[in-house]
């Protein structure tokens, strides 16, 4: 009988996407000895003793910080996101910031809730203090969007047909967002240049060592005045001592964030949202769907495809009988391979190398079984992190 993968939940990830797991060659549960696979979703596993028989490890959403992403690269363990399953939902959420600055709702419905509804001048009350919320419309103004991936895309996309004019900024822009970009998009030459120009700033970026208080004092500063800055990104993204300061100074109106913390969660102009981004049904079904799919496929067949430290590998099988290897990106590793595999007249019908950064990935399809030898002799070659033999089974 064929040996089943045990796969570890952490989180509660959404049923349908474990469903994508199918139970003749995968178990799941909380409690798992000796998982095969992680999947989690915000638990935190800087602090985990992370079994050695995982294998790969599975975030049902797009930010991988709780994850020891270079501990599991110099295990030779590919760690998977879900990058856009969340991302029309946090598009919803960012414009539904930018409605709550323009329009002072939080206010108006803290003075509303304010009111003894059993008042008889109620009513005098609602059309004589209603002045002090006034607002101004979204059309017309300029957004500038800060990262333009997917969500950024269709924060951009939404923007325009709301009759805003949009800035994006983005050095490291993906050729598919490119494409995925309104034309109506008009390109930032510098952060400063979206910062100058808009009247409400969106981030989207993530959280790396360039990004870190991308938004600081010095940043803050040239913003327009009575601007709105949004954050639906990361927290460490802003910088916000530098944000307070500004909006003491009245230099900004409104900071609008996904993330309360002790700073900002009574300032009357922060308007702290506690991390609802994806918090929607179809977002967390989607991230499910897409991170399960991507760890069986590897698990499976070793097919690699959103991994935030491994390159995109996808070969389709031109035999029962493939191998997956991780290894140090150095020179000579796949002569290495190759050697190993033909002292074992192992004929090679297929083979795919790539890399990403300090690590590549290289399947390789042979005509008939490997023999254990082999799979032990390759994994002693020096730089090699992990191999595995992937037979068809059945």
């Amino acid at each position: 009988m064929t040996e089943k993968f045990q796969v570890l939940i952490l989180n509660n990830i959404s049923a349908h996407g474990l469903k994508r797991l199918p139970a003749e060659r995968f178990e799941t549960g909380k409690e798992v000895a000796k998982p095969d696979a992680v999947l989690v979703r915000s638990a935190d596993m800087h602090g985990m003793d992370i079994p050695k028989s995982v294998l790969a490890i599975g975030r049902a959403g797009s930010g991988t910080n709780n994850i020891p992403v270079k501990a599991m690269s110099a295990r030779g363990v590919p760690v998977f996101n879900a990058p856009g399953a969340n991302a029309n939902a946090v598009k919803e959420l960012v414009l539904a910031g930018m409605l709550l600055a323009a329009r002072n709702i939080g206010g108006a419905m803290k003075f509303v809730s304010s009111l003894d509804p059993k008042d008889a001048e109620m009513e005098k009350k609602v059309e004589g203090g209603k002045k002090t919320y006034a607002g101004y419309e979204l059309a017309g103004h300029t957004l500038g969007v800060v990262g333009l991936g997917k969500i950024g895309c269709l924060v951009a996309d939404a923007a325009i047909k709301l009759g805003m004019h949009v800035i994006g900024y983005d050095p490291e822009i993906t050729v598919d967002a490119a494409w995925s970009l309104p034309s109506q998009v008009r390109k930032g030459h510098s952060l400063a240049d979206v910062l100058k120009n808009s009247n409400f700033v969106t981030m989207h970026v993530p959280l790396v060592d360039a990004t870190k208080k991308m938004i600081n004092a010095a940043a803050v500063e040239q913003m327009k005045p009575g601007a709105v800055l949004l954050n639906f990104s990361r927290e460490g993204v802003v910088d916000e001592a530098a944000v307070l300061a500004a909006l003491e100074a009245k230099k900004i109106a409104t900071y609008v964030c996904d993330f309360p913390s002790a700073h900002v969660n009574t300032h009357p102009h922060v308007i702290a949202l506690p991390h609802l981004g994806a918090s929607t049904r179809e977002a967390e079904e989607n991230c499910a769907l897409m991170v399960a799919d991507q760890v069986r496929d590897y698990l499976l067949d070793g097919n690699i495809v959103n991994s935030v430290n491994f390159p995109n590998v996808v070969m389709p099988r031109e035999s029962g009988h493939r191998i997956a290897i991780a290894n140090a990106n150095v020179p000579n590793m796949v002569g290495q391979i190759s050697t190993a595999m033909a002292e074992a007249k192992l004929n090679i019908s297929n083979m795919m190398n790539k890399s990403k950064g300090d690590v590549a990935y290289t399947l390789v399809d042979v005509d008939s079984k490997v023999p254990t030898k082999v799979v032990d002799a390759i994994a002693r070659i020096d730089g090699v992190l992990a191999v595995r033999y992937l037979p068809v089974e059945g």
